[in-house]
């Protein structure tokens, strides 16, 4: 984790030896107190946290460098998250609806998510939960229940993602009890635990927790760096500590504006995930969420972005780039137009460095079974 960070305003001790539960317990939460960190307007920050809450861990605050850093604009409230943009909604997914009981999403037919809890490790400013996160109380053991019983009456269901906010924030006692629960359930075969922490709060990954994880196996967990910058000594050996354990990891991203809307920037992300383990597996365009309009880039500018990357690093280091249907149709990956004209008997295609190649063909057998 480093020895500290240094930032306007003050400094903020960290070590090693930090209890997550204790760094969480530590974070900002009040404009008063940030403001005492970092050069904001209060009466804005203010007014934006009234609706959408605020978490800065002690860690991830320090890594923040100025205004203009990409973490600042992921952590910090922006006066635009209270702007109205009636093309944005609050549930443009459509979870509500498809939830047949309290903090569960039944969309797919052969998998759930399962929102275990409502706390972060830090509130991301383009969370797509912002409607939810971080808001009222904890998930109940109640809902827990009923979201068992719904799964174990299922039988269609194969693989439980365990999600919310963010499933490690719970204790490893409460998490060993729900996963032992899923895992006994017959046709339950995969479990996958989607979080942010080993990026957000690199403590939360304890040896205790890596060993408890491992003994689910089958169990993936995907975790969300959007920057170079989150690969910190402190986030990669927690991630190692997780590899090590032999549980797989892949990585989530989100398009941002402003933060990894670059090809240059996520080359860099992409070969710092391949390098310690971490499997590229989605780049999601940002979802039409209230509250997030300026983090929205254009479908063009992320295909061009996926464009880049083709060729330019490992093929197994290129995300899919998945748009999420408003209205819960699901998700539906994006591909540069590399085919460029079809005939009877050739392809013109368009190669990474912009060269066009014929590729003979059989149209009918080709194209047709």
């Amino acid at each position: 984790m480093g020895s500290g960070g240094r930032l306007a305003g003050g400094f903020i001790s960290l070590s090693e030896s930090v209890d997550w539960q204790q760094s969480l317990a530590e974070s900002v939460t009040s404009a008063e107190r940030l403001s005492k960190y970092l050069p904001i307007d209060g009466d804005m920050v203010d007014r934006v946290i009234q609706r959408y809450p605020m978490r800065i861990n002690p860690y991830y605050l320090s890594l923040i460098k100025s205004s203009d850093d990409p973490l600042w604009r992921q952590a910090v409230p922006n006066a635009v998250e209270l702007e109205v943009d009636a093309a944005l909604k609050a549930d443009p997914l459509s979870e509500a609806p498809q939830s047949p009981v309290d903090h569960l999403i039944h969309r797919y037919p052969d998998r759930v998510v399962f929102m275990i809890s409502s706390q972060c490790a830090m509130y991301c400013r383009h969370c797509m939960r912002k409607r939810r996160v971080g808001k009222g109380r904890a998930v109940s053991r109640k809902a827990i229940e009923k979201g068992i019983e719904y799964i174990r009456e299922q039988p269609g269901i194969h693989e439980v993602i365990l999600s919310g906010g963010d499933p490690l924030l719970m204790s490893d006692g409460r998490l060993d009890e729900i996963l032992t629960r899923l895992k006994k359930i017959n046709h339950v075969e995969i479990l996958r635990v989607h979080s942010r922490a080993p990026c957000t709060l690199p403590s939360r990954v304890t040896k205790d927790l890596a060993v408890l994880l491992s003994s689910y196996h089958p169990l993936y967990l995907n975790i969300q760096f959007n920057h170079p910058a989150e690969l910190t000594p402190a986030a990669m050996a927690a991630c190692k500590k997780l590899s090590d354990a032999g549980i797989p990891l892949g990585c989530q991203t989100v398009l941002l504006k402003g933060i990894n809307d670059d090809a240059g920037v996520m080359m860099q992300l992409m070969r710092g995930l391949l390098k310690n383990r971490i499997r590229p597996y989605y780049l999601h365009h940002a979802d039409p969420v209230q509250g997030t309009r300026h983090f929205r880039t254009s479908i063009a500018a992320g295909l061009e972005i996926m464009k880049e990357l083709r060729g330019r690093i490992p093929g197994m280091g290129v995300p899919s780039y998945m748009i999420d249907l408003p209205g819960g149709g699901g998700k539906v990956p994006l591909l540069p137009e590399y085919i460029k004209k079809i005939s009877r008997n050739k392809l013109l295609v368009e190669n990474y460095e912009g060269k066009v190649f014929e590729y003979p063909v059989d149209f009918y057998k080709s194209f047709y079974p």
